[in-house]
């Protein structure tokens, strides 16, 4: 009948919207910045939440993709955004402890108070993962690049 197969339709367009976040969010994690590239090129939404909340942006950051962020970052990803538990995408890169995309990160202008769900401020969730001094050189090295 026509419902059923209007049934079967949609149950195929979300399936393969499904496909679609995987393959946006495998490149994130791997770093596959030409796909990345072309997903946003082709209005595919840069802030997409997987399944676990966490956008390509904080995927890319917690796998220590520094170009993946650099180009997510450059295509307007929102750096401030927060995750079920109300992390954001510096706060994965800080459990990593990966500098770069820290600094990177660090540039992005989010609410200064921000916190997460525990009640973490960006700098007491970097001295609870002992990351404490790495966001404090990363903050130095974001504001010297920064400077004319």
């Amino acid at each position: 009948t026509t419902e059923e197969r209007s049934d079967l339709e949609e149950k195929y367009q979300l399936g393969y919207t499904q496909l679609l976040v995987n393959y946006f969010f495998a490149a994130a994690r791997t770093g596959d910045v030409e796909v990345l590239a072309h997903f946003v090129d082709s209005g595919f939404p840069i802030d997409q939440r997987n399944s676990e909340s966490y956008t390509a942006l904080m995927v890319a950051a917690y796998h220590g993709q520094q170009q993946a962020t650099a180009v997510l970052l450059e295509q307007g990803a929102n750096a401030c955004l927060q995750d079920k538990r109300g992390n954001t995408a510096i706060m994965a890169a800080v459990i990593k402890a990966e500098f770069e995309i820290i600094t990177q990160l660090y540039r992005q202008e989010c609410e200064a108070g921000l916190t997460n769900k525990s009640g973490m401020t960006l700098e007491e969730f970097a001295r609870y993962w002992g990351q404490g001094d790495k966001l404090k050189d990363a903050s130095i090295a974001a504001k010297k690049q920064t400077q004319p």
